[in-house]
């Protein structure tokens, strides 16, 4: 069944679907007869000889110079090719085909003045797996993606290059084959189609999905660690989250208590120690506030993929075109710097109980750098210089992008948001962090089979279930081996929801 559109009412999840998933998009029939009623209006303002921003002027510095109705379609083909600066890797394909629906929705409000058959175009070419080429650098953020969204407009209008099959092609050839006629671009449809945030809103919203899974990844490999190192369960007893108030800190402990749920390793009270230290202790407090950050975002994204953000707006109804700036990336820059510092610290607490894990003086009796030939082996000391690396790496990259403008436009634009740069380098936070915890888990695998097999006896239902998981692809380490090889299973795991769903086959769902 098909994804219905209508500018309004997409969702987070059905982006998803049809990111990932390849389900179809349909617009609604409301957002058909929206679509005609702004275009009729835009054509009877062409016909007035108004004079209009975007329709019948340049853009950006060039708004005052006046366009004839003659130059209008030489207009928008030179603002989509002039505009084609992006450099880089292209962006990966489902964040491609996330920008499309974006682009869409946001077109099917009725407030671009797009032709329908244009609409329709793109729409048909993210249907059958025409996927622009669009490089991942080059975007300011505002006005809009303006740069990889013209990337993304060149093969709408037979040029540049798509990948179609799995193979990439010259654009006009990838229409061609899928059977979708080029768009010759009439008035206002080149600035309806590049002003906007979709690229930063795309890349941004395929990350905070895989950071809303690793959250719950995150609690599951502190309660593997817990289960290593004989934690004590009472700190995350409910009455002690209740009085602070945090939703995110009670979903975390909530988590650890179902997780640890049995556990005779994990236990209330522990009679050799009185607490445990914060990375274990605080594990609600620092997981529950990236859960409450990664909410907040969740919130923003829901309501920019609904949102119109090119310029100027049509208000048929009102009888009014009127230029403002939703363009402006600001409202997800925010949002995805929040997300990479959220994201960040997952890790950044993970290599701390890495740490715990692997130190012969915090490991609670396991062996140095977990193995039992010390000396003659290294065991998982290095796993910890890797995992120290990449949180010290996402310490550059969590930067915040949006404090940082660069006056552009001949100083018309003269102040952005690197919305997108915010969104680019919070994947490159979310990828490491995914890293980082598999090592987590990894060393705390490898402490639990340390304690034998009453260790491996005394797990909880769920910590037993994601040991059980690890093993099936990672055996214990007895002696050195390669341990790239390990790791990158462990990376793998993480990515495709595998610890997950290995905890909440096991407990049942996770907060």
């Amino acid at each position: 069944m098909a994804i219905i559109i209508n500018g309004q009412s997409l969702t987070v999840e059905e982006v998803i679907r049809v990111a990932r998933f390849h389900e179809q998009a349909e617009l609604s029939q409301e957002a058909q007869a929206a679509v005609k009623k702004a275009r009729d209006y835009v054509d009877r303002k062409l016909e007035e000889g108004a004079i209009i921003y975007g329709l019948t002027t340049g853009f950006g510095k060039f708004s005052d110079t006046f366009i004839s109705r003659e130059e209008a379609a030489d207009l928008q083909r030179n603002l989509i090719v002039s505009h084609t600066c992006a450099m880089g890797e292209p962006l990966p394909r489902q964040v491609v085909r996330a920008i499309m629906l974006l682009r869409c929705n946001a077109l099917a409000r009725g407030n671009s003045g797009i032709r329908p058959s244009t609409l329709n175009t793109l729409l048909a070419m993210l249907n059958k797996g025409v996927h622009p080429q669009i490089p991942e650098k080059g975007s300011l953020g505002a006005s809009g993606d303006l740069a990889p969204l013209a990337h993304m407009v060149l093969t709408l209008i037979g040029e540049g290059e798509a990948e179609y099959q799995g193979r990439v092609m010259p654009g006009r050839e990838a229409m061609e084959l899928a059977g979708i006629q080029p768009v010759e671009l009439a008035a206002k449809e080149g600035l309806a189609l590049i002003n906007g945030t979709q690229v930063m809103t795309a890349i941004g919203l395929n990350v905070l999905w895989d950071a809303m899974d690793l959250a719950k990844t995150a609690d599951i490999a502190s309660a593997m660690t817990a289960e290593a190192l004989n934690g004590i369960k009472k700190a995350y007893d409910p009455k002690i989250h209740l009085v602070r108030g945090h939703q995110g800190q009670q979903d975390t402990a909530a988590n650890l208590r179902l997780l640890l749920e049995g556990s005779q390793n994990a236990a209330e009270i522990n009679p050799n120690k009185v607490q445990d230290p914060y990375s274990l202790r605080c594990v609600p407090q620092i997981h529950g506030a990236s859960r409450d950050a990664i909410q907040y975002v969740y919130q923003a994204v829901s309501r920019e993929i609904n949102a119109v953000t090119d310029n100027p707006l049509i208000f048929p109804d009102e009888d009014e075109v009127i230029s403002g700036g939703n363009f402006h990336g600001q409202p997800m820059a925010l949002a995805f710097d929040f997300l990479k510092m959220a994201v960040s610290e997952y890790a950044n607490v993970s290599e701390r109980r890495s740490e715990r894990l692997i130190n012969p003086q915090l490991s609670e009796g396991l062996p140095p750098f977990l193995t039992k030939h010390g000396g003659v082996c290294s065991g998982f000391m290095i796993a910890q210089y890797a995992a120290a690396s990449m949180v010290s790496e996402n310490k550059i990259y969590a930067h915040p992008a949006c404090v940082d403008s660069i006056p552009s436009s001949g100083n018309q634009e003269d102040h952005v948001s690197m919305g997108t740069t915010a969104a680019r380098t919070a994947a490159l936070v979310l990828d490491n962090a995914q890293k980082v915890l598999g090592i987590e888990l990894f060393a705390a695998s490898q402490g639990i089979w340390l304690r034998g097999e009453r260790g491996i006896q005394r797990l909880a239902p769920a910590t037993r279930a994601v040991y059980e998981h690890i093993r099936r692809s990672v055996e214990p380490v007895d002696e050195d081996i390669i341990m790239h090889d390990e790791l990158k299973k462990f990376d793998e795991m993480i990515k495709k929801g595998e610890i997950t769903k290995a905890a909440e086959g096991a407990a049942g769902p996770l907060r």
